[in-house]
């Protein structure tokens, strides 16, 4: 028997209590799985033509030991089934839970648990809360239980549709799938996207996002063409409204940075009802300190909040396709002492009028390495000014506490790896001839590999190039009678901004190789700004030159990039670094220090 104690009587309360009644919800019971069994989408005759219904369920049956009811579990709980850590007799404690009342049925919802005990004996002998049909057989508790599929629960075939909204049972988001059919979710819209206009084989259209929010999660809904007139000026960000009769459909994770395996898409059908009752939660964020942006990988999207420090213009720039946008840059700081260059775009970048020394908090921001560590904030994401949330009065307070004047550090200075893991993995470090043995970079695409080599020889000519001063332009601009002109940002400035183009030839005890890299190169390695050594070279070429000299024959631990490059019809390999460290000889000894127990045992073997 198991030590664990469960909450008899629970069933029977969740079988029959009011669905409304927080206190029966949010009680965290302890509970039993008597079985967890796979529902296959499309099981259901009136699922089975679903093209949307492919993401596998699960349904459980719960115990507490005196009686025992049906539940399901919440999609983004389907690794715990997956990964083998919960089975048949398992007792967990219940940390999120809601229901659905489907006709004269009860369907709880699993959406949090906590597993107490893994493999466990069954306890009591729970019997079934309701009675069942005289023609069906009698449930023996101890047999594996012969339930109706959840499928055919979640998607009834009612003898008469309910008609308004209010006919229609709340649902919370998280339990929303392709099955149901008269569902009802109370929600606040936490973003509205700006109008897009899309192009495809099959015409010309328009459409726009919102992201919906309530107590269980969060979910995509996009309105199509012609109902886009009827409902951008009807749906206003951070109010709260009822929403039924929307398609669900799969999410398309390429377009949706939002946290559910399902979207809605809202048609001429769907109904939609503004609420008074603000008890719907705001936006929910899980903030990353912009010191440990460098350790996400490219293009992963988080949370910030911070401090506007500097505000750059708007400026039009010309996308890949031919089209206009609007962008502004603004720099923002945060308590690590680190700054960042963030990207608005669009509205959100003309409209942007907030002071400087703001508190921002950003969701669904996209990490970049542009100059180093950048962020552009997406689309789909929100930027609250001040937020009434502790994480902002802290941040406030550590600013006007002497945080505003920090000399805060730039990514840029010590580089950043784009390549999947992050900073440079001594464990997976490949010598230069098993780069080349590999022929890492000469197929289609891009490799990621670390290595150990020490700076032999460094090109000279054009070592720094004039540049656009503008925030991420960076283009080469050329001397007219009318200053330095850049022909992207169609301006002309006083004098430009010289940044490190850097050439140089690496080497290691089995080979050597040319690698690349840019402003942030030249910055670790000889520690002042291109613009400082061009002052040199124009005034003391001695001096410059000795600057250069004094990085060779200096070892770094460096992460490139090989990707496969075209010149004069000829294919071969570019290396390009996207971090490059100092040697930390502590820190390699100690590994080294640590192989020699897995030596000595492979020895003895």
């Amino acid at each position: 028997m198991s030590d664990l104690t469960l909450s008899e009587g629970i069933c029977q309360r969740l079988n029959s209590g009011d669905s409304d009644d927080e206190s029966l919800w949010g009680s965290k019971p302890t509970l039993q799985f008597l079985s967890i069994k796979k529902v296959v989408p499309g099981s259901n005759p009136g699922t089975a033509n679903n093209a949307n219904a492919t993401t596998d369920r699960y349904r459980i049956i719960i115990s507490d030991g005196l009686h025992f009811l049906q539940a399901m579990l919440a999609t983004q709980l389907n690794y715990l089934v997956e990964d083998d850590r919960i089975g048949k007799n398992t007792i967990a404690l219940i940390e999120s839970m809601s229901c659905q009342n489907i006709l004269d049925k009860r369907l709880v919802i699993l959406l949090g648990l906590r597993v107490l005990q893994r493999d466990a004996q069954k306890v009591g002998n729970p019997a079934p809360l309701a009675i069942p049909p005289p023609q069906a057989k009698t449930v023996d508790a101890s047999a594996p239980i012969a339930v109706e599929p959840v499928s055919s629960l979640a998607a009834p075939q009612p003898q008469s549709r309910p008609t308004g909204n209010r006919a229609n049972p709340v649902y919370p988001i998280a339990a929303l799938t392709p099955y149901q059919n008269n569902w009802r979710i109370k929600a606040r819209v936490v973003q509205k996207s700006d109008i897009r206009h899309y192009s495809n084989q099959r015409g010309e259209g328009r459409f726009f996002s919102v992201t919906l929010m309530d107590d269980s999660g969060e979910i995509k809904g996009t309105a199509w063409n012609a109902v886009v007139d009827d409902l951008f000026e009807k749906l206003q960000e951070n109010r709260v409204y009822f929403f039924s009769k929307a398609r669900v459909n799969l999410a398309k994770k390429k377009f949706s940075t939002v946290s559910n395996d399902y979207e809605l898409s809202l048609d001429r059908g769907t109904e939609i009802e503004e609420c008074n009752d603000a008890d719907v939660p705001v936006i929910r964020y899980n903030f990353v300190n912009l010191s440990g942006l460098p350790e996400l990988q490219k293009e992963a999207v988080c949370d910030v909040i911070a401090i506007v420090k500097e505000i750059g213009d708007v400026a039009e720039i010309t996308t890949r396709n031919n089209k206009t946008a609007q962008k502004r840059d603004i720099i923002v700081v945060d308590n690590t002492e680190f700054s960042v260059r963030l990207t608005l775009w669009g509205k959100q970048a003309e409209q942007f009028s907030t002071p400087l020394d703001s508190v921002i908090a950003c969701k669904g921001v996209r990490v970049g390495d542009f100059n180093g560590v950048s962020l552009s904030l997406l689309s789909s994401g929100s930027l609250v000014v001040s937020p009434d949330i502790p994480e902002a009065h802290a941040l406030k307070g550590w600013y006007m506490d002497g945080g505003a004047q920090t000399p805060f550090k730039s990514h840029s200075q010590a580089g950043l790896s784009s390549a999947p893991g992050g900073a440079v993995n001594r464990n997976e470090m490949r010598t230069i001839n098993d780069v080349k043995d590999a022929q890492l970079g000469m197929s289609d695409k891009v490799d990621y590999f670390s290595t150990r080599a020490t700076v032999m020889h460094i090109k000279t000519d054009n070592i720094v190039y004039p540049a656009c001063p503008t925030p991420q332009c960076n283009k080469k601009v050329t001397e007219t009678h009318d200053g330095w002109r850049c022909e992207k940002c169609d301006r002309s400035y006083e004098k430009p901004e010289y940044r490190y183009i850097v050439q140089m030839a690496v080497a290691d005890s089995t080979g050597q190789i040319w690698l690349s890299g840019f402003n942030d190169v030249g910055l670790a390695l000889f520690g002042i700004t291109g613009n400082e050594l061009r002052s040199l070279q124009e005034g003391d070429e001695a001096k410059a030159n000795h600057t250069i000299q004094k990085a060779i024959c200096t070892m770094y631990n460096f992460t490139c990039r090989a990707a496969q490059q075209t010149f004069n019809d000829q294919n071969r390999v570019r290396y390009g670094i996207q971090k490059m460290q100092p040697l930390d000889y502590l820190a390699e000894s100690n590994a080294v220090l640590a192989l020699i127990p897995l030596l000595r045992s492979r020895q003895a073997q």
